[in-house]
């Protein structure tokens, strides 16, 4: 099934023109982008976009690191988005991803558990609520209704 995902390359990365080269080349091979920007993520954003993490302890940590810099944001379309940028991704945890999947995109570019690279929604109800954040101007039902018209 046709969905989309939302994908963010965090501050590390974008810092780092070889990483960010390989990564979007990467979503091009594999992935329809349909919107793309630079964005700085304020404390007002990260507090809405990890709101099911406050209170956790990495939260402040997460939080201050994701508004060191300037992030970038896209939005992902193709069979199964959601599940192969995940995948793409790896692990989580960069220590695991090295090991386990020593090619994917944390085990490559990752420095630590909140440096890990990269950021994707786990599920299309997440991903909904983050391009809603990240995205406010993306018609979310425009593009459901084109899909709807491809596949008919």
């Amino acid at each position: 099934m046709t969905e989309i995902t939302l994908a963010v390359i965090k501050p590390h990365v974008l810092r780092n023109t070889y990483a960010l080269q390989q990564i979007k080349s990467l979503i091009e091979q594999n992935f329809r982008v349909l919107d793309q920007k630079e964005v700085h993520i304020t404390k007002d954003l990260s507090d809405r976009f990890y709101a099911e993490h406050q209170g956790k302890f990495f939260y402040h940590r997460l939080t201050s690191f994701m508004n060191s810099g300037p992030c970038y944001a896209l939005i992902l379309q193709s069979e199964g988005s959601i599940q192969k940028w995940r995948r793409l991704m790896g692990p989580t945890k960069v220590f695991s991803a090295v090991y386990t999947e020593p090619q994917c995109i944390r085990a490559l570019y990752g420095l630590s558990d909140t440096r890990n690279a990269c950021h994707g929604s786990d599920s299309e109800a997440s991903a909904l609520r983050e391009i809603g954040i990240l995205f406010p101007e993306f018609d979310v039902l425009a593009t459901a209704d084109r899909k709807v018209k491809k596949e008919t």
